[in-house]
């Protein structure tokens, strides 16, 4: 059976956007899925590798309630080729992180869901559910309470990437495993489709 191939795309200033970009490839790679891992800053040669694979998540830390400068900059150069709409019907999910609890991450979460809409992608929503104990929400799973994507807490310190919040860690774990079943189980309906 084909490999579903999956692109992480991500800008990451000070490297917590770029673990947790690691963290997702390698949870994500498995026996049916191939991982490859794009930073934007790199040259517009990764632009085929989209083109050809089945997801695309993007991710990159928010800032001032938005994505960083770096990944809109990224989001507009695909304006030479949105028109075509060469990702029509591929899989998107996205990722963010800042430094305090809201940050406005649903923003820039919206911000790439509405990019992907623009290209006709089908997004992936995070799929984990808070856990409760005893009417409490808990530091577990999806603590932060998203739905749209992942989000994350990261610290501030820009020289030591400190290791993610538990909970963090465990919503980043069962949001790979998401995105690996939706494109397995999507791209099986394609086949078929074709077939």
């Amino acid at each position: 059976m084909k490999k579903v191939t999956i692109a992480i795309v991500y800008h990451s200033r000070s490297g917590h956007t770029e673990r947790l970009a690691r963290l997702l490839a390698q949870e994500m790679t498995t026996d049916r899925s191939l991982v490859h891992l794009v930073n934007v800053a790199q040259p517009d040669s990764y632009l085929d590798l989209l083109s050809s694979s089945d997801t695309i998540v993007f991710g990159c830390p928010t800032y001032f309630g938005n994505v960083s400068a770096e990944f809109k900059h990224f989001m507009e150069r695909t304006g030479e080729f949105w028109y075509k709409q060469p990702w029509k019907d591929k899989l998107a999910a996205g990722f963010t992180l800042s430094s305090t609890i809201n940050g406005d991450k649903l923003n820039t979460l919206e911000s790439m869901m509405l990019f992907a809409c623009q290209h006709s992608m089908n997004w992936i929503s995070l799929g984990v559910l808070p856990r409760f104990l005893n009417n409490e929400q808990t530091e577990g799973q999806n603590r932060l309470a998203s739905y749209i994507g992942l989000m994350e807490q990261c610290d501030n310190g820009e020289r030591v990437i400190n290791s993610q919040h538990p909970g963090d860690l465990l919503t980043a774990e069962l949001f790979a495993r998401r995105v690996v079943e939706v494109s397995i189980r999507y791209m099986g309906g394609q086949n078929e489709a074709r077939g």
